[in-house]
């Protein structure tokens, strides 16, 4: 009896096996399998020991008085004294199991290597997909976006409605293993739609970021690659977004991806620390400029050899609420064109600047409260850059940008939250222009409303030099579903307006304001 369950134990290791779905798994269900047949074997051989001695007295008692050996008790296997009742075994059973014992040791050992030094050990791979439909009423247009792939940043066409990927390899084990980890996004990453090279040409790749990290001491870490900028509240991805379009600052104020090496501090459990030195912003390789010709046509060039450096301090006032802050010191290189005052070269987005760089001071600050189901965010930036208005004066801005959020449960919908969000971004000075805000040659940009209003323009007899550029706002309200842990579904409906005719209707009128509503699901892996 006691054969036929050792059987059962040792014949249920196998299907024990093939039901687990990694490699830790497996190495759990081996390991609790021979814990459990050592301690058979033990208790096996206490038997057997008590059955030696029993038989030694047998024999002796028999030698007094000789009596004929009862039977032993058959317990039914129906029985609920049949897991009780002893059982009996042979040596060569006995050898049998510890043979047993010794190959499923020696699978454990081989998994257990496997994960620590093998080939797929430390490496990781998550990401998500994230179809989207968008209606947009100045464009007239009500689509499905996914995988478009295109060079235009826009609000309503950023970094959603694509494919995410992020591979992070782990090399070792524990808090001082370096890695390395880069993030794939092949239609609306930074490599598609603002990363270019030394020319101002966007490259065009399917690199979304590129870090390495390499842990020095306890507290500080040497990091280096393509790398996002320090501000903000908000992140790129959208399954950790609470909305489904980004807020006004991290489209168009807030610095984007560098190319450098940084050196990330936390001295405390309150305080982190993160500096960086790298090209200016987008640019994958130094910015060199065409300022003119020499006497055979081949072009005079200048190069921003100037470094930016870019450093974010954070404080953890309390569990519940993180203040935190960044700035940018750098300076940014000008498209170069043609002057349609004097006919020579000029700078920036009207070619009026003399100059093809200059001065870039960024800064802004951030606060997230997050309590049970609440969370409340907020932002200020602040912004200039010489010579990158319209007019070829200096650009400013300023912006704010709250948001609310709050997750609750209905018993017929499950697990599903609401987002309200608001955001400004003042960009009026000589005309606007300035950071992520990209005007065109007449001054403005007609699908996210920055810029002169198309009046102003076509009255001015200065090619609208004189005009103020747009103070732009909005208003975002949000649904959000959780139906599993990897599913998201949200809805959201949201109203921009401009103080300027900056929106370019389907029909080639130009008006102050915008519609959107669209609808995400997202599947994270």
């Amino acid at each position: 009896m006691r054969k036929k369950l050792i059987c059962l134990l040792v014949a249920g290791a196998l299907p024990g096996l093939a039901m687990a779905d990694t490699t830790s798994d497996q190495i759990k269900a081996l390991q609790a399998q021979l814990n459990a047949l050592q301690k058979e074997v033990k208790s096996l051989k206490s038997e057997l020991a008590e059955s030696k001695s029993t038989k030694g007295t047998t024999k002796n008692a028999a030698i007094v008085a000789p009596a004929a050996a009862a039977p032993a008790q058959v317990v039914d296997v129906t029985s609920p004294d049949y897991g009780n009742a002893p059982a009996r075994l042979t040596n060569d059973q006995v050898d049998a199991m510890k043979q047993q014992m010794a190959n499923q040791q020696l699978k454990v050992d081989s998994l257990t290597d496997a994960a620590n030094t093998g080939p797929l050990a430390g490496l990781s791979i998550t990401g998500y997909i994230d179809p989207t439909y968008i209606y947009n009423r100045a464009q007239n247009t009500s689509s499905f976006l996914f995988a478009n792939h295109s060079t235009d940043y826009n609000y309503f066409n950023s970094t959603f409605g694509d494919l995410y990927l992020d591979i992070k390899k782990t090399f070792g084990v524990g808090p001082m293993a370096p890695s390395a980890e880069v993030s794939i996004m092949p239609n609306r990453g930074n490599g598609i739609n603002l990363l270019t090279n030394h020319k101002g040409e966007i490259g065009n790749n399917i690199l979304n970021t590129a870090i390495i990290t390499v842990p020095v001491t306890a507290t500080g870490t040497f990091v280096a690659g393509l790398m996002p900028s320090f501000g903000g509240y908000e992140v790129q991805q959208s399954n950790q977004m609470l909305t489904l379009t980004h807020n006004l600052l991290y489209d168009f104020s807030d610095p984007g991806s560098y190319v450098g090496v940084g050196w990330n501090w936390a001295p405390s459990g309150n305080w982190a620390y993160k500096f960086m030195i790298a090209n200016e912003q987008y640019r994958t390789y130094g910015a060199q400029t065409q300022v003119g010709t020499n006497a055979l046509g081949d072009p005079i060039t200048v190069s921003n050899r100037i470094p930016t450096f870019t450093a974010r301090v954070d404080y953890t006032w309390s569990s519940a609420l993180d203040i935190g802050g960044s700035f940018n010191i750098g300076r940014q290189t000008l498209a170069s064109g043609t002057n349609p005052l004097t006919g020579g070269p000029g700078f920036g987005p009207g070619s009026f600047a003399t100059s093809s760089g200059g001065y870039f001071l960024f800064g802004q600050m951030d606060a997230t409260y997050t309590l049970a189901d609440l969370q409340y965010n907020a932002q200020i930036d602040y912004g200039q850059q010489q010579r990158a208005a319209f007019n070829g004066g200096n650009a400013q801005w300023y912006g704010l940008s709250l948001l609310a959020h709050r997750k609750f449960s209905l018993p017929s919908v499950g697990p599903m939250g609401v987002t309200a969000r608001y955001d400004v971004l003042v960009n009026t000075k000589n005309g606007g222009g300035g950071g992520g805000i990209a005007l065109n040659g007449n001054g403005m940009d007609t699908s996210n409303g920055f810029g002169i209003g198309a009046d102003c323009f076509v009255n001015s007899s200065t090619f609208g030099t004189e005009c103020k550029g747009a103070t732009r706002q909005d208003v975002a309200l949000d649904l959000l579903f959780f139906p599993t842990q990897q599913i998201q579904v949200k809805v959201e409906y949201r109203h921009d307006w401009a103080t300027q005719k900056v929106f370019l209707r389907s029909d080639g009128s130009y008006s102050k304001n915008n519609d959107l509503l669209g609808t995400q699901f997202i599947y994270s892996f």
